[in-house]
């Protein structure tokens, strides 16, 4: 039997004010949109945007519907979004912002398994990586160069 190692290449940032500048005004950018988040249900804030290869920005948050699960979280909300508006730029960041009215988050919060495949099909697309900065609502911020780093061994068209 052979046995690999799956490893997983971060960068952690201690404040928002260590990110390169870019990237402080997209996370600047995902926490305006968290607090435009639609969570009458789980009053769990989530804000995403995106930064463009052209310079564009896109955003999304989480969306509910008393019809759960009928609502969008905003990881998908932002890159459906993009998919529609800039079907042909490369997606050069995300950045991702939570908070909570139950606690201060201030650990970082990735994205869930939905999210991480339908960002993931989007740098399989572009055929370049996504690099995602993810961040609760203080505190660190987690960097991975990829979407890929944070789902290896995911599911593609080369599948089907």
């Amino acid at each position: 039997m052979k046995k690999q190692k799956v490893e997983i290449q971060l960068e952690v940032f201690e404040s928002v004010s260590e990110l390169p500048k870019d990237i402080q005004e997209l996370m600047n950018k995902a926490q305006q949109a968290r607090e435009n988040a639609y969570a009458p249900y789980s009053r769990f804030k989530v804000g995403t945007a995106i930064q463009l290869s052209s310079g564009e920005t896109t955003i999304g948050s989480n969306q509910e519907n008393a019809a759960y699960p009928s609502g969008l979280c905003a990881e998908r909300v932002a890159i459906f979004h993009t998919g529609a508006l800039f079907p042909n730029q490369e997606i050069k960041a995300m950045a991702i912002t939570a908070s909570s009215p139950s606690q201060v988050l201030s650990e970082p919060i990735g994205p869930c398994g939905a999210c991480r495949q339908s960002m993931a099909e989007y740098e399989q697309k572009q055929n370049a990586p996504i690099a995602v900065y993810f961040m609760g609502e203080t505190g660190k911020i987690v960097k991975v160069n990829k979407v890929m780093d944070l789902l290896p061994l995911g599911f593609d068209a080369t599948y089907l």
